[in-house]
């Protein structure tokens, strides 16, 4: 797990600053490698660092609506830690 991951995306825009901002594709992104933690490689993927940029202000971003972005599932898994994602089955009956 990373939790100083960044961002990666497929897309940009400029905020009134001039500060550049991650759109489009998501994917969290550890600094000083090529891949995201999903393993798509950074340059053949296309996809634009956003150092500045960290994965839970995108989540942030993500749900409140403010920016249309889409989280990679598989980075969002990598970085969620296990008790907040719960379980996704349940035990019908006691093992014998």
């Amino acid at each position: 797990m990373a939790p100083d991951a960044a961002v990666a995306a497929s897309s940009r825009w400029v905020d009134e600053d001039g500060v550049r901002q991650p759109a489009g594709d998501v994917h969290a992104w550890t600094r000083g490698t090529n891949q995201t933690l999903c393993g798509l490689a950074l340059s053949r993927s296309e996809l634009a660092r956003f150092p500045h940029v960290p994965w839970a202000d995108a989540v942030w971003l993500a749900q409140t609506g403010e920016r249309s972005l889409w989280l990679c599932p598989r980075c969002s898994a990598a970085l969620t830690p296990r008790k907040e994602r719960g379980r996704s089955w349940t035990r019908v009956r006691p093992r014998p």
